[in-house]
């Protein structure tokens, strides 16, 4: 399966064994035109690789759509 995801300005925190992890929301669709969302919580680039557009990119964020803005609280327990 592939994903096509765009990060979003939406960020909540999971409690995970004691654990307070943010995630922010990512929103998109699979290719097949399925639309998902995903809890994103780390994105890296292999060490060995220059990153510096990776990183002005991985600034760059939208507004959630309507579907999630108000479903999620800010604070989750897992």
């Amino acid at each position: 399966m592939k994903l096509i995801i765009g990060s979003t300005s939406k960020v909540v925190e999971f409690e995970l064994n004691g654990a307070k992890v943010p995630a922010r929301i990512w929103e998109g669709e699979t290719a097949s035109g399925i639309k998902v969302h995903c809890f994103v919580t780390r994105v890296a680039v292999h060490k060995d690789l220059d990153a510096s557009q990776f990183e002005r990119e991985l600034q760059e964020h939208r507004a959630p759509s309507a579907e999630i803005a108000n479903v999620y609280p800010l604070r989750m327990v897992l």
